[in-house]
């Protein structure tokens, strides 16, 4: 499945996406029937990849989201959307979440008037994401904004300017994530 890891680089042919019959090699063998470990561990490493979290984070991620109230996948699926490297891509300051949790670790971002350069940060209801009032900063938020085709999920809201912001309006949900994913294959695999 394509996820997009590099924004709208992945728009073009180029970047297709096809499954080969065969592995590569001279033996024509067929591909075996994956099996319910491998289902449930590539939904998870399809997770961990388009998020950029590594084996350890995503591990204390579940973990709080297995303390939270409600549906473990729900609550694990918007503590990662309530990152602040995936706002900054969500909100379109970023083509891509490299590129966002770069402009973040660079310190580029502010939260609530801070500046804050941790990628991971979880960002809160009420929250206000803005671009620091510098030219380079501004210059590169500005070319990202032009790209067409962006559009902003209704947790979040963006006052475009001199120097746009976002607010966090509310906590995301299951509807406002941004890939198809199994929550519950997740949970399943998670839990052993």
């Amino acid at each position: 499945m394509k996820l997009f890891l590099k924004g709208t680089r992945c728009d073009t042919p180029k970047c297709g996406f096809e499954r080969r019959e065969s592995p590569p090699g001279m033996q024509s063998s067929r591909r075996s029937k994956p099996t319910d470990y491998g289902i449930h561990l590539r939904e998870k490493q399809k997770v961990k990849n388009y998020y950029g979290v590594l084996e350890r984070q995503f591990r204390k991620y579940f973990q709080m989201a297995q303390r939270a109230r409600g549906d473990t996948g729900e609550a694990l699926m918007g503590l990662l959307e309530r990152r602040l490297d995936n706002i900054v891509c969500r909100l379109g300051f970023g083509l891509s979440r490299a590129q966002a949790r770069q402009l973040v670790g660079h310190g580029h971002v502010t939260v609530n008037g801070r500046r804050v350069d941790i990628p991971s940060y979880l960002t809160r209801p009420g929250d206000v994401v803005r671009v620091k009032h510098r030219p380079k900063s501004l210059q590169q938020v500005q070319n990202n904004l032009a790209e067409p085709g962006r559009e902003v999920p209704d947790f979040l809201s963006l006052v475009a300017g001199e120097s746009p912001e976002g607010h966090v309006v509310r906590l995301p949900e299951a509807a406002d994530v941004s890939i198809p994913v199994q929550t519950q294959l997740i949970v399943e695999l998670c839990s052993k």
